[in-house]
């Protein structure tokens, strides 16, 4: 028997609605008292989101998980303080909705505004990370956004027992309880009643999740969609880069979380930078537990490292693994990366501000980096207290996804009897 209730898209949609134009109209300080609220039911509720992880865990380690997949899903006490955190840090975010983006006079007299407004009602489905639920649920509220919440079914106890936090918070302030909603079950098919819109209720769906989660969603969406693709990050070590930093930020971008989007797949190294550098950065890498991948130059100069296959270079590891190829220069790093990068994060590891340059302005990534660790490409190192993701398209939003983000705009005319001929 289907466990799929078909009466609730509907349901849902009409509450969504109404919670849509309660929130819209809510003052900032409402919106802040409620983050502020979520936070500390969240923190109320540690032992029970932290049972119900412990449970999703161990079917997911008996079901064969492992490795950076496991270590996504797992939730600690010092994980769910800094999602708490995470949530005040959002409430301390200046608020978008009403701002003032831009305004001009024209020569008849008539005033102009770009003003932030709310998107409406923004779907998330997402896949193992409990934490994007309470993310979302943060940004989507700060920005005046009622939010719809699809975790995956291997965290289905962890996102449950968050969401109902959450919600307490969200009620216990005086905002409309649907302002948070959740499928009442995880059966696929809500899924697809998200993709078709709740009957007209969700303005946007975000995919947060692997390749075959954000096909499925671009693919049937009948709304639209906000993409997150891979993180085929890479990081170029300059000819002129400080040997010292690269080494640092090699290290620290592939190795500081290896299971993140933001960590670092590959390696390119200017061909001109040295034979002692090479054997440092793999040397380092290798000592810290990553299998090198090589391309077939640097495999004959190092035979310690494994020969890399053409689709190692297409590949997001999301584990202890790098790529690494040489290439002639800054030229020849933006000619791979235009060929094998996904849009996220690049860096550049150099001295020669001109090069880092050059890099920072052809490189077509939502995050270009300039010696720093890739791992800042995040919505929090970035001052928006969270993220629901990284964009990887050029439409409406690029690069980390925060509160900002998630607003539109309209324009507000004023004019002072001014009549068109």
């Amino acid at each position: 028997m289907s466990g799929h209730d078909e009466s609730w898209a509907e349901r849902a949609g009409a509450a969504i609605r109404a919670a849509a134009r309660a929130l819209s109209s809510s003052s900032a300080e409402a919106r802040s008292a409620a983050l502020l609220a979520m936070a500390d039911a969240l923190d109320a509720a540690a032992g029970a989101v932290l049972a119900a992880n412990a449970g999703d865990v161990e079917r997911a380690r008996k079901a064969g998980t492992g490795g950076a997949m496991l270590d996504r899903l797992r939730l600690d006490q010092t994980r769910l303080a800094a999602i708490s955190d995470g949530i005040r840090a959002v409430a301390r975010h200046p608020d978008p909705v009403g701002r003032e983006m831009t305004r001009w006079a024209r020569p008849n007299g008539l005033q102009i505004a770009q003003v932030r407004v709310p998107i409406g009602a923004i779907g998330v489905i997402f896949e193992s990370r409990p934490n994007v639920a309470a993310d979302a649920a943060a940004l989507c509220i700060r920005s005046g956004n009622v939010v719809v919440l699809r975790g995956g079914s291997d965290a289905s106890g962890s996102v449950a027992a968050i969401v109902t936090a959450l919600k307490s918070g969200l009620v216990a302030a005086g905002l409309p309880e649907a302002a948070i909603t959740q499928p009442p079950g995880p059966d696929r098919a809500y899924v697809g009643d998200m993709l078709k819109g709740l009957g007209g209720a969700l303005d946007l769906v975000i995919p947060r999740g692997g390749k075959a989660l954000v096909k499925r969603v671009q693919e049937e969406a009948r709304v639209p969609v906000l993409g997150h693709l891979d993180g085929l990050c890479h990081v170029y070590v300059d000819a002129v880069a400080n040997p010292d930093m690269a080494e640092a930020l090699v290290l620290n971008s592939k190795m500081r979380r290896t299971g993140v989007c933001n960590a670092a797949e590959c390696v390119l190294i200017d061909r001109a930078a040295g034979e002692s550098l090479l054997r440092r950065l793999i040397a380092s890498l290798q000592a810290a537990g990553c299998e090198v991948r090589a391309d077939a130059e640097i495999h004959g100069r190092v035979p310690a490292t494994t020969l890399a296959r053409a689709e190692d270079f297409d590949t997001e590891h999301l584990d202890a693994i790098c790529s690494m190829a040489l290439v002639d220069g800054v030229e020849g790093a933006i000619a791979h990366i235009a060929r094998h990068g996904s849009g996220h994060t690049e860096a550049i590891i150099t001295e020669d501000e001109a090069v880092a340059q050059t890099f920072l302005s052809r490189v077509d990534a939502g995050v270009v980096m300039h010696n720093a660790s890739t791992g800042f490409s995040d919505g929090g190192e970035f001052g928006f207290g969270a993220e629901i993701g990284i964009a990887t398209g050029r439409i409406h939003a690029r690069g980390p996804v925060g509160a900002d983000q998630l607003t539109s705009w309209k324009y507000q005319v004023f004019g002072t009897g001014q009549t068109r001929t």
